[in-house]
């Protein structure tokens, strides 16, 4: 067996700023995002789990989505989307991401693999602690596909070690090994 290894970025694709913050600044984060918006990109939401399940203060996208809706993106086309949905349901709502009918789309990491929206410039991922390295970069890898300079916010308060040493590798470098 031969073994390949990508070590550069497809052509036209730049580079993706990551930062890691606490929830006490998520505001700015929805701020950014609605900017992103107002200059004519897409974001994407990426939470953890479907529904909140009360076991733990982990957010869902349901939640988010009726609070988001109301509260920080409330001027903003909003959409859910998790793998409890109908194949076709989903397609339509990425069809409709893509072609620019949602502004942004929350999603559990139903959306980790074989998405391409170019305009998509922010992926902000909630509870990113709960998410390993792997998933993350992939998640980071649904934007930076256009001519826009992309971004990925982490936001978590993680406690443990572990969590913080991710976190801060997502941070400091876009290589996937």
């Amino acid at each position: 067996f031969d073994v390949s290894a990508i070590d550069q970025l497809p052509p036209g694709r730049q580079p993706i700023h990551t930062q890691w913050i606490r929830s006490a600044a998520a505001g700015q984060a929805y701020q950014f995002t609605r900017d992103e918006v107002a200059e004519g990109r897409h974001a994407y939401i990426v939470l953890p789990q479907i529904d909140d399940t009360g076991e733990d203060n982990s957010k869902s996208v349901l939640q988010e989505f009726d609070r988001l809706s109301k509260g920080p993106l409330s001027s903003l086309r909003l959409c859910a989307l998790h793998g409890q949905m109908a194949t076709d349901e989903k397609q339509s709502i990425m069809t409709r991401f893509r072609d620019g009918q949602i502004d942004v789309l929350l999603a559990t990491t139903v959306i980790e693999v074989g998405i391409d929206v170019p305009n998509a410039s922010v992926m902000l991922i909630d509870s990113a602690e709960q998410f390993g390295l792997s998933q993350l970069h992939q998640l980071r890898g649904r934007v930076g596909r256009g001519k826009h300079l992309s971004h990925c916010i982490l936001i978590s308060d993680a406690e443990s070690d572990e969590a913080r040493q991710r976190l801060t590798a997502m941070t400091q470098t876009n290589s996937g090994f």
